[in-house]
């Protein structure tokens, strides 16, 4: 408590002041808490000197509030093309990360208990700077490092404004800011270097050496590329859930018909069931072999049943097996993106809406991956299966402009797999049909991409349908063999270093 007191001191964060009348004056409270390593041993104890900004009123003492983090697909880029490009990745981690920015707004907290001013025992702390706990830290913290980092050359960019690339000559390199974790990767040595020092001159940083551990997810280096891992995350659930010993599935759902909102009797605790499968959404990070089973549990979380959690046991039960597979990326050319995407029509049992699927790929390595109940009705699977292409495509632009911003220019055509061949009819028949003048848009989307020479939409058969996997529950075999194909497998058996 005294070392957190000292550096909220040394950082000016406050001026004690008199306290003033008729004004919002928020509480200031202590959270006590403990760190662990990466392999979950005890790291240290830790004091933290929050503010309650429950009690803070919008327009009085706080104004406009977000907080900007990293896409996960984000990520995955960045590793795949500093992977390709044989770059280190480095990671930072900026120590009370939300002291550093400064505040607009007139903030008034509480002195800190057990550090009340002797002689000023009934004054009340001024804020200079933000503090954790406020509604506007998060934005105040953005605000302070994307202008710093754009005085020493960054730009941020547009596809994911927590990504910030720098680019001079053949110098090349990209900054990932997920609030106070901070990945950065170089062409050189010695710009990643300067970079380094210039950011630390300026934020009271950690060096925390080569990437190994970030965000819950570990980080291997190994002969064939990287392998990231939840683990230890993954383990904490299941000792959540009180299932540590039970015993393991093959597949985290069953190939019966989805469940229905009502059924059977409610749930007797419906705060677990919702805390266990927000945990089980994060696991998915490294894990898109559980996205569907999750993202059905999902469904129910404003009224789970005794069958929606029994689901959920299953999907635990299933990551109790293969608990350290993780995801798999390779060094690639990185000239290709390929995307496989597959609708459930009418799948669902209250609402019969579909529910589709993709996944997308970077040459080899999986970057992106998506599991969602369609917003509208469809009249027919073909219908269903084109608003999913229409969907893939969406997100497929978007990852091209991402790699654009990266100077990462993917030269061919997108690809696009799916297993409805009247789909691809659709696509390439430049004559509308009667029964498609409703979801023209789509049709259009797509149709000009194709004729650009931009998309290929191709079929595929349903037995290499990979993205099969994220639509409906799938055998034993076929789900394994998916799964290897989405390059989840087990750690490798030899590693050597960490990147």
């Amino acid at each position: 408590m005294i070392d957190e007191y000292n550096a909220l001191i040394d950082n000016k964060t406050w001026e004690l002041v008199p306290r003033p009348s008729g004004i919002n004056i928020i509480r200031s409270m202590w959270i006590f808490a403990h760190k662990d390593n990466s392999d979950g041993s005890f790291a240290r104890h830790k004091a933290r000197l929050v503010g309650d900004g429950k009690t803070q009123h919008v327009g009085v003492d706080c104004g406009e509030m977000f907080s900007l983090l990293v896409k996960p697909a984000t990520i995955r880029n960045v590793l795949s093309l500093a992977l390709s490009k044989a770059w280190p990745i480095h990671q930072l981690d900026v120590k009370n990360v939300f002291l550093h920015g400064y505040l607009k707004e007139t903030v008034y907290m509480r002195q800190p208990l057990g550090f009340r001013d002797p002689k000023h025992p009934h004054h009340v702390c001024l804020l200079k700077k933000s503090l954790y706990g406020l509604k506007q830290s998060p934005q105040a913290w953005y605000t302070q490092f994307t202008d710093y980092v754009f005085t020493i050359g960054f730009t941020d960019s547009r596809s994911d404004n927590s990504l910030f690339i720098y680019y001079r000559g053949s110098s090349l390199a990209y900054i990932l800011l997920y609030v106070d974790v901070i990945i950065l990767t170089a062409s050189s040595d010695a710009l990643r270097q300067s970079i380094m020092t210039m950011l630390i001159s300026e934020f009271a940083m950690k060096d925390l050496a080569f990437l190994s551990y970030f965000l819950g997810i570990v980080v291997t280096r190994h002969a064939g590329g990287l392998f990231l891992s939840q683990k230890k995350y993954a383990a904490e659930i299941i000792e959540r859930a009180g299932m540590s010993s039970c015993k393991s599935t093959s597949t985290p759902v069953d190939t019966k018909p989805k469940l229905s909102a009502a059924a059977g009797v409610p749930y007797e605790d419906p705060t677990s069931y919702r805390s266990l499968a927000g945990a089980l959404q994060y696991l998915t990070f490294t894990r898109p072999d559980i996205t569907y089973a999750v993202q059905q549990v999902c469904l129910f979380m404003h009224d789970p049943r005794v069958e929606h959690m029994n689901a959920l046991k299953r999907i635990i039960r299933y990551i109790q097996g293969p608990l350290d597979y993780g995801l798999h990326l390779y060094p690639s050319s990185t000239s290709t993106l390929v995307s496989y995407t597959d609708a459930d029509w009418g799948g669902c049992p209250d609402t019969r809406r579909s529910t589709s699927g993709y996944c997308t790929f970077l040459d080899s390595n999986l970057v992106s991956w998506s599991t969602k109940r369609q917003s509208t009705l469809s009249r027919s699977s073909a219908e269903a299966e084109y608003r999913r292409v229409a969907n893939v495509l969406s997100e497929s632009c978007w990852l091209g402009n991402l790699l654009l911003e990266l100077h990462c220019l993917i030269q061919k055509a997108t690809l696009v797999y799916c297993d409805n061949i009247s789909v691809i009819y659709l696509f390439a028949n430049p004559v509308q049909h009667q029964r498609t003048k409703h979801i023209e848009m789509d049709i259009h989307f797509v149709r000009e991409k194709v004729v650009r020479g931009q998309v290929r939409v191709c079929h595929v058969p349903s037995r290499y349908q990979i993205a099969d996997i994220f639509t409906k529950g799938l055998p034993s075999v076929l789900f394994k063999d998916f799964r290897d194909g989405l390059s989840v497998r087990r750690p490798p058996a030899m590693t050597a270093g960490v990147c």
